[in-house]
């Protein structure tokens, strides 16, 4: 099945991460892919010691979008687009039980990605697939099965406290 965590509220990729440590424990083999980070986060650590779990991401952080140059975006486009490949190749042969597409939607509004791939992917129905980020696109909220959403009623954002490493990252 398919399970989207969208909305503006915090905790849609600590949700995912979360399903696939579930996932990991009770013996399925997972895909952590995520779009749009290059940066340390601390989930990835802890995701690391797991041995049924693969990560899968940019092997550079190419910050925010809106500070992103032409290059940039054709560069991030390529290595989004070579996860696609990697994450349909690992449907087609069958042997991952959950694949998680962390911050997807963004690439997807943002056209930094082939949504062709995307489509593909999200037919095979071999693997769990979990979808987050904020915006989902008509056509990922359409081919979810479970839908989250995070909705943000306070957030010390609002207050000028910074993201917190271990909390926000």
């Amino acid at each position: 099945m398919i399970h989207l965590y969208t909305g503006d509220g915090k905790g849609k990729t600590t949700a995912a991460v979360g399903l696939a440590v579930r996932a990991a424990g009770s013996g399925m083999s997972v895909i952590f892919a995520q779009f749009m980070k290059g940066s340390d986060t601390g989930e990835l650590h802890s995701l690391a010691q797991l041995e049924r779990v693969r990560i899968c991401r940019s092997p550079r952080d190419f910050g925010f979008y809106g500070s992103m140059s032409g290059q940039d975006k054709r560069e991030l486009t390529q290595i989004h687009n070579g996860l696609l490949d990697t994450l349909l190749a690992e449907a087609e042969s069958g042997t991952c039980g959950m694949i998680v597409l962390d911050e997807i939607t963004y690439p997807v509004r943002w056209g930094l990605l082939d949504q062709d791939k995307l489509r593909r992917l999200l037919q095979y129905k071999h693997a769990e697939l979990v979808l987050t980020g904020r915006d989902a696109a008509d056509f990922l909220a359409d081919a979810a099965d479970y839908i989250t959403e995070m909705r943000c009623v306070r957030h010390p954002y609002e207050k000028c406290v910074t993201a917190r490493k271990g909390i926000e990252y």
